[in-house]
């Protein structure tokens, strides 16, 4: 069986052929885009989280007194 050529980067994700002397370097940006990416089912627990709490008594009433510090009525 014949191996791929370019295989992605730990990093980054980035393509990276194999072969090639080249180093890579991963882009900041495109580091942060890839591991967020791997982070989607915890972000997507997170927000989740805090959607439930936001209902409870305790998070309305949370989210009643943050409003009301934002309008400058402390």
């Amino acid at each position: 069986m014949f191996g791929s050529r370019f295989m992605p980067c730990q990093e980054c994700g980035a393509s990276v052929d194999r072969t090639g002397t080249g180093s890579h370097e991963c882009e900041p940006e495109r580091r942060a885009d890839y591991q967020m990416f791997g982070l989607r089912d915890e972000v997507a627990q997170l927000e989740a989280g805090v959607h439930r709490y936001l209902t409870t008594a305790t998070g309305r009433f949370e989210s009643w007194l943050a409003a009301r510090k934002v309008r400058g009525r402390t």
